[in-house]
């Protein structure tokens, strides 16, 4: 039987998520009917575009551009800050609903999913899609995209063709006519950099890519081109990974800060914060984390990322925390950060541990502090505890939230 893949994509997430939540909390408007967008400080008007409305797209207003950018095209642009916590619970809710219609779910990003549906017929599957967009939508109250393909890569090339609230094919037969003829930018792994040097090649849409010589890419662009040839034309072999199956190798989360952060002491309580939500998971997952990396993007978007191996893997909020902060100082060149990221690698089961014949007391301490917090968050929600420093400060207690994975690339060519 042939496989059948979907590719389920909530539209524009974050600012959906924001709609939903102020609708069902009193709110008369609806943040999807108007120019708005999520990102940054809508006091100081500093930060980013994180996600926009489809009335702002009229105005030209692209995700990532900053708000004085976004401003200067709608004045009367509506900004709202992102709720990380809130887009989690969404999250959660919408895969409970996909586990109904599959046991095997790969969760790719905090608003992207992967089902392998190959116990349902092809010629059913547009009707399954379908009955489920529609579900989501009625319980759950925001649209998403369904992309169906025999292959992870088509399906989810599937789900971007139009939107929103839209179900689509894109079978190895349909390439010709709904894949080949877009934009090169629009095929995944394409970057802007990418797409320049592929029309300075005289390369303009998918499928020239796909016409392309593959040795002329792989000489121009090593592995990377290889991988883009074989995308182009449909080549992807990866399954769908299932959570509660995949051994996990690494985790981690980062954020997009609100405003271009130039002090140390902030700097360090977004990582805290982001360790806050990553470091928790770590230990629900039953997992200590041995190597730890600190990533960081700079205002110009230059990024720069250490790592360090500590001599005992730890569970520790705050000793991973101490360790990604040292690792920030040592990299830190003093310019305007814009982005912050944590991942934790080499994982050993938690409950495994190496003796000491000198036990460390404060190691102990900092367990039992740790229970005792995520049994009061667990109970109370989250904000019923959070660290001082977070009273007077911009930063949120608890940022990031995007899941990710050991596996970015969804094939094994390279």
């Amino acid at each position: 039987m042939e496989r059948i893949i979907f590719h389920v994509d909530v539209n524009s997430a974050y600012l959906s998520w924001n709609a939903v939540w102020d609708l069902q909390h009193g709110s008369s408007l609806d943040l999807r009917t108007i120019p708005a967008i999520v990102g940054g400080d809508p006091e100081s008007r500093h930060g980013i575009v994180l996600a926009k409305s489809s009335p702002s797209k009229k105005y030209g207003i692209k995700t990532g551009e900053t708000l004085f950018s976004a401003l200067m095209k709608c004045p009367d642009l509506k900004i709202v800050p992102p709720r990380y916590s809130m887009y989690l619970k969404a999250s959660d809710a919408m895969v409970e609903i996909l586990r109904e219609y599959s046991p095997v779910i790969e969760r790719y990003s905090i608003d992207e999913c992967f089902m392998d549906m190959c116990h349902i017929r092809k010629e059913d599957a547009v009707s399954v899609a379908t009955g489920l967009k529609d579900r989501i939508l009625k319980e759950l109250g925001f649209t998403v995209n369904v992309g169906i393909s025999t292959g992870k890569l088509l399906a989810k090339m599937a789900s971007d063709l139009q939107k929103p609230n839209k179900v689509h094919t894109l079978y190895k037969e349909e390439m010709a006519q709904k894949m080949w003829p877009l934009p090169i930018e629009d095929l995944f792994m394409v970057g802007p950099r990418t797409a320049e040097k592929l029309r300075k090649m005289n390369i303009h849409t998918i499928g020239q890519l796909a016409n392309t010589d593959p040795s002329f890419l792989h000489e121009r662009f090593k592995k990377y081109g290889h991988m883009i040839s074989c995308y182009a034309r449909g080549i992807e072999s990866s399954t769908v990974k299932n959570e509660g199956t995949v051994e996990m190798k690494g985790m981690g989360n980062s954020t997009t800060l609100p405003f271009d952060f130039t002090d140390r002491i902030s700097c360090h309580n977004v990582l805290l914060s982001i360790g806050e939500t990553l470091v928790p998971r770590l230990r629900r997952a039953g997992k200590k984390a041995k190597t730890l990396s600190v990533h960081i993007r700079y205002s110009d978007f230059t990024s720069i990322s250490m790592q360090n191996t500590l001599p005992f893997s730890s569970d520790s909020t705050s000793l991973l925390m101490e360790e990604a902060c040292a690792l920030f100082d040592d990299m830190w060149n003093g310019e305007p950060v814009r982005h912050l990221g944590i991942s934790f690698a080499q994982l050993e089961d938690r409950f495994r541990e190496q003796l000491s014949l000198f036990p460390d007391h404060k190691s102990e301490k900092m367990k039992k502090m740790d229970q005792v917090m995520d049994l009061i968050r667990k109970n109370f929600g989250e904000e019923a505890l959070i660290r001082a420093t977070f009273l007077h400060s911009p930063v949120r207690a608890f940022s990031g939230g995007v899941v990710e994975k050991d596996y970015i690339f969804m094939n094994s060519h390279l």
